[in-house]
């Protein structure tokens, strides 16, 4: 119920500001940035191709967010709708967030 309450508050991306979607499992975090009005998913990222890496899950996500926001810049997208998809905005959340303000995106 009380995810449901959260999606109905989340506003739909559109192609100006798109939406971005995180989903977290316990090994890996994967990331989209989605276009509500067409139906499509513009880019998107997780830490299952980077897993190599020994370093950890936090930092992973925070790279990841940096990642994926160099690459949002360069097909011209600076402003976004965060959809956290119910987890609390902590840890692994707040980090790829923060690894996405850090390349200049707002939301």
């Amino acid at each position: 119920m009380n995810l449901l309450r959260t999606k109905n508050k989340i506003n739909k991306g559109n192609l100006k500001r798109p939406r971005i979607s995180v989903f977290r499992s316990n090994k890996h975090i994967y990331v989209q940035i989605i276009d509500d009005v067409n139906h499509q998913t513009l880019l998107s990222s997780s830490s299952k191709k980077k897993s190599k890496l020994k370093i950890t899950k936090t930092k992973m996500a925070s790279k990841i967010g940096m990642i994926l926001g160099e690459k949002a810049k360069q097909i011209g997208i600076y402003k976004l709708v965060f959809d956290r998809n119910g987890y609390l905005y902590h840890g692994r959340v707040k980090a790829l967030a923060e690894g996405l303000r850090k390349t200049g995106l707002k939301f």
